[in-house]
């Protein structure tokens, strides 16, 4: 069985806020994402207790990585301790990075229609744009190698991909899914769940 994995999303960005397509572009957490990232570090801290035995990983965006500094300080431990791995990267949304989602609504309306009738294996026009069902085969290795309870911070898409494999929610209904930066989700004996 696999050990308890606590997922956390990044802090939000100010782009997050405008609703902008941001996927790997490297983004800062805003002053309400690092209050969320601090949040989630005390939850953390009063759901685990002593984190010793616990790895941490991150994706290597600055956004992800600053939440992490932030959850380990709260749990007492040395900000910069953990490791990254691409594989827990956004998705890529090619050349819709950066455009608002109302500015893609207007201009780009037949793909938009598209996108929203199949969120899972939608791949946006662009260079190296990527549709969740590719993210989830990317992120499906990390997930199979995970063999000691761990905190991972990462980003909406991937938690999408968790609820699919983990929680076996149907690709298209994952892609749908709001996926909180105020909470944590726990994987433990089979079930997620947010905290």
């Amino acid at each position: 069985m696999k050990p308890v994995i606590y997922f956390i999303r990044h802090g939000q960005t100010d782009w997050n806020a405008q609703f902008r397509f941001q996927g790997q572009k490297d983004i800062p957490i805003n002053a309400l994402g690092r209050e969320q990232a601090r949040r989630n570090g005390k939850v953390l801290r009063e759901t685990i207790g002593e984190p010793a035995g616990f790895d941490f990983v991150a994706s290597p965006l600055s956004r992800t990585r600053e939440t992490m500094e932030i959850v380990r300080g709260e749990l007492g431990l040395a900000s910069s301790a953990y490791r990254t791995d691409e594989r827990l990267l956004e998705l890529c949304y090619g050349d819709w990075e950066g455009l608002y989602l109302h500015e893609m609504q207007g201009t780009q309306g037949e793909l938009t229609r598209a996108r929203n009738q199949n969120k899972w294996e939608f791949v946006p026009p662009g260079a190296g744009a990527e549709s969740y069902a590719m993210q989830a085969a990317r992120f499906s290795p990390w997930l199979d190698e995970v063999d000691s309870p761990t905190v991972c911070v990462t980003h909406g898409g991937i938690l999408r991909c968790v609820w699919n494999i983990l929680g076996g929610v149907p690709g298209n209904d994952a892609g749908q899914l709001t996926i909180r930066q105020d909470k944590l989700l726990r994987f433990q004996s089979g079930t997620l769940e947010w905290i």
